[in-house]
């Protein structure tokens, strides 16, 4: 199925036949009934507004509304606080209900609905959707609340000196914790709903006046293409709208970090957020992103420099550690120190595998604890993850299965693996493990270095959002080697990266344009323009 080239003209319809109200209450309330299954979490309260001589039923979903607005903002107001004075002087039944909307309901946000998609989409968000007899339209009252997950320290990346706060599966508690750090009326917000079952809220958010027109343009008809039944999390939308699908590298950034999102937008990058999950994207995103972690800026830059590089030395040990042992164990042993290959050889005296076996037994073993430590619960699962480890490599050793230096090179490795501070860049690294070890078995060295010209050769050519994976390095931008394989001081870091914000370069001491956006393109998916 192709999710490409199919409309998106029905995916924000609920069907529900006929789209016009009825001016009977009772045959609108038969027909919602009977659209949502008579489901008992649908609350219909039906009640006379006495001094307007009216009859009205209020109808929200239990749990997903706050009570306290639908009672103290809704009922109260129509049941208590209308005047039958104002009332007598009104004529007819749209005076009745212009009363109701502008001076009765002492709600924020109410809006007035005239087709049933729009009734069984604010129900079911979370509004509560008001019913007059004689009355063809229908008010929603915005009443949202319910049980969620309060604002908690990120899971998954975490900082040692920064701050602890994170994202939630509410879309508004995100929109608002990163509205705190960037108090700006360039900082705008455009909604939309995915999914012609789950009618998710995305929302696309930037900066105006830094964000590049045409990368914007693009971003939101990818979006804006995407027809599926459900989005459930972001990780959806990730899939659906990325350059390329057959590839092991990320090429969209997610992160918990209401302040690393804030730091993306401030270099001209967009923020896709997605109610129901804390994980929000960052496009377009690069290679070095990925070892890039919030704290590095709230450090001094000589510290951030030696933890950066410290990163990318775990990396190149999580790639080729295995690997490399396994071509100098198989093809080189010329290449070792004549007491080390000793020492090696009588370590592997009695093991009946080559070094390649060893090394996949070992690999698999310490992957399958690591999952099983992720799966487990949380008391117990990082103790049975090391200490599942201790265990199997020492008896490993003492059957005679693996050597000693094997056990040690897979642990180095694994741990090596922990250092990179993005998940998704750690478990691609873990899958090119693997395709490293089989290439240093077929052919040593040799091996090694063509898989490795082949990777190196597929991350020039990958694309995010039409911006090169591998900027500032391929292509080479002198500027914009400030912050990349190094953290240089603030000081110097004056310009924007230039592929990305084309509009407004400087950070320091220029105003942004006050112009809005550019309507949306046509253009199919691919490259933006780099010039």
């Amino acid at each position: 199925m192709s999710f490409w080239k199919r409309s998106r003209k029905k995916s924000n319809t609920i069907h529900t036949g006929d789209s016009r109200l009825h001016p009977d209450l009772i045959s609108n309330l038969h027909r919602i009934r009977q659209e949502l299954g008579n489901s008992p979490d649908v609350i219909f309260r039906e009640f006379d507004i006495v001094s307007l001589k009216v009859r009205a039923a209020a109808i929200f979903v239990d749990n997903l509304v706050d009570k306290k607005l639908v009672d103290h903002f809704v009922m109260h107001s129509l049941m208590i606080e209308a005047t039958a004075q104002t009332a007598g002087t009104m004529g007819s039944d749209k005076n009745v209900f212009d009363f109701i909307k502008d001076k009765v309901l002492a709600i924020g946000e109410v809006k007035v609905i005239r087709d049933w998609n729009g009734i069984m989409l604010s129900i079911l968000s979370g509004d509560t959707v008001i019913l007059i007899n004689g009355s063809a339209e229908a008010l929603s009252g915005s009443t949202r609340g319910g049980e969620s997950r309060g604002v908690e320290e990120p899971s998954s990346q975490v900082v040692i000196r920064g701050p602890k706060d994170g994202f939630t599966e509410s879309i508004g508690t995100n929109i608002s914790l990163i509205r705190r750090r960037i108090k700006s009326p360039n900082l705008w917000i455009e909604v939309m709903k995915i999914g012609d079952v789950t009618q998710t809220d995305v929302a696309v958010m930037y900066i105006k006046g830094i964000v590049n027109d045409k990368l914007l343009q693009e971003v939101n008809k990818r979006l804006n293409d995407i027809v599926i039944d459900g989005i459930l999390e972001s990780g959806y939308i990730e899939e659906l709208i990325q350059d390329k699908t057959m590839s092991p590298f990320p090429t969209l950034y997610n992160t918990e970090r209401p302040d690393s999102v804030a730091a993306n937008l401030l270099e001209g990058r967009i923020a896709i957020i997605v109610d129901g999950t804390p994980f929000v994207l960052i496009t377009p995103t690069t290679f070095f992103m990925y070892f890039q972690s919030a704290e590095d800026y709230y450090q001094r830059f000589d510290i951030a420099i030696a933890i950066r590089l410290l990163r990318y030395a775990a990396f190149l040990i999580s790639l080729f550690g295995p690997s490399i042992y396994i071509a100098s164990i198989t093809y080189h042993q010329e290449m070792i120190p004549t007491p080390l290959l000793i020492s090696l050889a009588a370590q592997r005296e009695g093991v009946p595998f080559p070094a390649f076996v060893e090394a996949i037994l070992m690999e698999v073993s310490f992957e399958i604890l690591r999952e099983a430590g992720v799966r487990m619960p949380r008391a117990i699962g990082q103790a049975v993850s090391i200490v599942g480890a201790l265990v199997l490599g020492q008896a490993a050793v003492e059957a005679g299965i693996v050597s000693s230096a094997m056990v040690i090179v897979v642990a180095i490795t694994g741990i090596a693996s922990f250092a990179t501070p993005a998940f998704d860049m750690a478990i691609s690294i873990r899958l090119l493990r693997f395709v490293m070890m089989f290439s240093a078995a077929l052919m040593g060295f040799y091996g090694i270095a063509i898989c490795s010209i082949i990777i190196l050769a597929h991350m020039c050519g990958l694309r995010s959002f039409g911006i090169p994976y591998m900027a500032p390095l391929a292509p080479f931008i002198l500027e914009d080697q400030k912050d990349s394989l190094l953290r240089l001081p603030f000081q110097t870091l004056v310009s924007r990266p230039r592929l990305i914000s084309q509009k407004n370069n400087t950070r320091m001491g220029q105003d942004l344009e006050t112009s809005p956006p550019k309507q949306q393109s046509n253009k199919t998916k691919g490259d933006i323009d780099e010039s």
